[in-house]
C-alpha cells in the first residue's frame, strides 16, 4: 500500500461539468432525504402509536438523553471552527437552547424531566447507566464528525431538524392519550423543540443552500445529511434489538 497523499498536496480535481441544480432543485432533494428519516423506523413507530411498554419507553428516554447531551458539544464543534462572527452570533443560540440560560433551565433539564415524568429516577438518567454501547458509539461518531470536518458540512449535517417538527407533534398529539401514566409537564421538551426547530433550520439551509454551489458540492449535502439520518436510524436499531419492538 503507498503512502497516503495529503489532501493538501494533492492536485486540484478537474471541475465538475455537470450544472449544478438551482436552490430550489437542491432543497427539495435536501427535505425528500425525510423518506428515511427515523419517525419511520419500527422502535419510533411502536413508540408513536401507543405500543411501546414503559420499559421500552423508558428504555428511550434514558438511551436518548446521551444525544441529547451530545448536541450543546457538537454545536460548540460548529462554533470553534466557524470564522464567520454573524454565523456563531446566531448558531450560539442552539448551546443556551439545550444547555440552559438565565431562567430557561434549558432542553437538558426538560429532557431529565421527560425522563422522570416516564418513571425514572433523576440519577439514572444523568449516570448514563441505561446508555447501550451502540448507542455511545452512533453519538460519539457524530460529535466527531462535527469536530473535524468544516463546520459548513458541520451545519449541513444538521439539517435532520428539517424533519423534527412532524415528530414532535405526532408525540404531542398521541402520547398523552396513548401512555395517560406520563405527567403531560413532562412533554415540554417536544412543545419546545417545534418552534425552535423550524428556527434553527432557516439557519442551517441557508448555509447549506449558499455554501454548497457546485453539483459536486450538492452531492456532497445530501450523503452527510444522509449520514446523520443513518447515526438516528442506527440509534433506534440498537434500541430496537435491545427492547424488542411489538407488531
Amino acid at each position: 500500500m503507498g503512502t497516503p497523499i495529503d489532501p493538501a498536496l494533492a492536485p486540484p480535481r478537474a471541475p465538475d461539468p455537470r450544472p449544478a441544480w438551482t436552490r430550489e432543485e437542491f432543497e427539495a432533494r435536501l427535505r425528500d432525504k425525510g423518506a428515511a428519516y427515523h419517525i419511520h423506523h419500527p422502535f419510533n413507530v411502536m413508540l408513536n402509536t401507543g405500543r411501546a411498554s414503559k420499559e421500552q419507553v423508558r428504555g428511550w428516554a434514558a438511551n436518548r438523553f446521551y444525544y441529547q447531551i451530545a448536541i450543546p458539544v457538537k454545536d460548540a464543534a460548529v462554533l470553534s471552527n466557524c470564522p464567520d462572527r454573524e454565523v456563531r452570533r446566531a448558531w450560539v443560540q442552539r448551546i443556551l437552547d439545550h444547555d440552559g440560560s438565565g431562567e430557561d433551565a434549558g432542553g437538558i433539564e426538560a429532557w431529565i424531566r421527560l425522563g422522570m415524568a416516564t418513571g425514572l429516577a433523576r440519577e439514572e438518567i444523568t449516570d448514563l447507566r441505561h446508555v447501550l454501547p451502540a448507542i455511545r458509539f452512533a453519538v460519539d461518531a457524530y460529535v466527531n464528525f462535527a469536530r473535524r470536518a468544516p463546520w459548513q458540512e458541520a451545519v449541513c449535517s444538521s439539517l435532520t431538524e428539517l424533519f423534527a417538527p412532524e415528530i414532535h407533534k405526532q408525540r404531542l398529539a398521541g402520547w398523552p392519550e396513548h401512555y395517560p401514566w406520563i405527567e403531560s409537564a413532562g412533554l415540554q421538551y417536544f412543545r419546545n423543540r417545534v418552534s425552535q426547530a423550524r428556527r434553527d433550520v432557516e439557519q442551517a439551509l441557508a448555509i447549506t443552500l449558499s455554501h454548497f454551489a457546485s453539483r459536486t458540492q450538492q452531492e456532497r449535502a445530501l450523503d452527510i445529511l444522509q449520514f446523520k439520518l443513518d447515526i438516528l436510524w442506527a440509534m433506534n436499531d440498537a434500541m430496537a434489538q435491545h427492547y424488542g419492538v411489538k407488531p
